[in-house]
Parts: C-alpha cells; sequence; structure tokens
C-alpha cells in the first residue's frame, strides 16, 4: 500500500481505528449504558468526547513530542514497534473471535432509570474522555501504531495528517453510532455470527498492515547498514 497518499492514509486509518474499536472495552461498555439510560444521543456524545482527547494527544505529539522523534533510528523502531503491536492485536482478535459476543441488544442495566433522562448533556462527553485516557491500551496503541501512523502521514503535510485523524475518529464515530443506535432501538439483527465475521475479517486486515508496517521498518533499516 503506498502510504504516500492521503487516501491510502485515510482507508488504512479507518481499517485498523474500527478493527480496535470493535473489540469489547471500556468505551463500548460505556456507550451501551448511556445507550439504555439516554437512549441513541449519548453516543455521539461519547465520540465527541473521545475525539476531543485524541485531538488533544495528535496537536501535543505534532507540534511537541515529534520534535525530538528524528532519524532513521526512530523511524525504525516506531513502525517495527506498531508492526508488533499490530500482529498482537490480529492474533488476539483472532483466539477471541469464536467467543465474541455483542450483546448491545440487551444492554440494559439493573438498577439505572430506563427513561432516557439519567444522564445529563454533559456527562458521556466526560465520560467519553475519562474512559479513553484511563485505558492503558489507548495509551499503548497511540505510543506504536498511532504515532507510527502519524510520523507517515505527517510527511504528506497536513493533508496527510487530517487524512489520518479523519479516518480513524470515523471508524471510532461510524462503530459506536451503530451501537447506539442498536441499543436504543433493540435491534437483535446484527447477531453474534455476523460480529464474528466482522472481527475477524478486520484481524486479516490487520496482519496485512502489520507486514506493510514491518516492511517499512526492515528496508529502512537495510538501507542504513
Amino acid at each position: 500500500m503506498d502510504f504516500g497518499h492521503p487516501a491510502a492514509i485515510f482507508v488504512s486509518s479507518f481499517i485498523i481505528g474500527l478493527s480496535g474499536a470493535m473489540m469489547p472495552g471500556p468505551l463500548l461498555a460505556v456507550t451501551i449504558r448511556h445507550a439504555s439510560v439516554r437512549g441513541f444521543s449519548a453516543a455521539p456524545l461519547l465520540v465527541l468526547g473521545h475525539a476531543i482527547l485524541e485531538a488533544a494527544l495528535v496537536c501535543l505529539l505534532l507540534f511537541g513530542l515529534t520534535e525530538w522523534i528524528r532519524g532513521d533510528a526512530a523511524i525504525i523502531a516506531i513502525a517495527l514497534l506498531g508492526s508488533a503491536m499490530l500482529l498482537r492485536m490480529a492474533a488476539g482478535m483472532a483466539r477471541d473471535v469464536r467467543t465474541l459476543h455483542f450483546d448491545a441488544a440487551t444492554g440494559v442495566f439493573p438498577g439505572r432509570p430506563q427513561n432516557g433522562k439519567g444522564s445529563g448533556g454533559v456527562r458521556p462527553v466526560i465520560d467519553g474522555v475519562v474512559t479513553s485516557a484511563s485505558n492503558p491500551y489507548w495509551s499503548l496503541w497511540w505510543a506504536t501504531i498511532g504515532l507510527g501512523y502519524l510520523l507517515l502521514s505527517r510527511g504528506q503535510g497536513w493533508r496527510g495528517v487530517l487524512a489520518f485523524f479523519s479516518g480513524h475518529i470515523l471508524s471510532d464515530t461510524a462503530w459506536y453510532l451503530f451501537v447506539g443506535a442498536a441499543v436504543s432501538a433493540g435491534r437483535g439483527w446484527f447477531t453474534d455470527r455476523i460480529y464474528r465475521g466482522v472481527v475477524g475479517a478486520c484481524a486479516v486486515f490487520l496482519v496485512f498492515f502489520a507486514l506493510t508496517f514491518g516492511y517499512l521498518g526492515v528496508s529502512r533499516l537495510v538501507h542504513i547498514l
């Protein structure tokens, strides 16, 4: 894949972001909880909180941390670490795919009001920020895969950075809005079989991107030896 083109950055960022978003985690649990209480409107507010945190992190990386990440050694290390992280994600998804369950249709929490008035407008945004920031996996993802993608996309200027960030945020938005709609509507058509099939396909894509990242790192290493 030609990561020198913004369109390729956008598509790959979307697929990798979707792969991470679809796996069960704290933000998914919080989305189901809020959507079961407040309804669909909670989902975009949670995504907004998540996006605010990630936009702040991207700005920090662009205008601060990446200033000292220069030279082939840093790029090689980030590319290889990103490749290893993607392979780990793919292996974990492949291992868990047979036992995954999509419980959004029954995401009602006992003891919580079900009239859609149990959550203030600001609370889901704050929960989106706090839940994301407190997730160790989120920090690890940005320290490896996210940073690697940011360095690659920065080579295309602001077009590349915007392609990376918009693809990433769009993947979160698409998934969590779907979850919010499924919970609030009580739909049962998104079965475990479909869920597992989508996650399995994402795992295959992750292997491809891991090999691409690894190739970039190894080729740069061979070039300087």
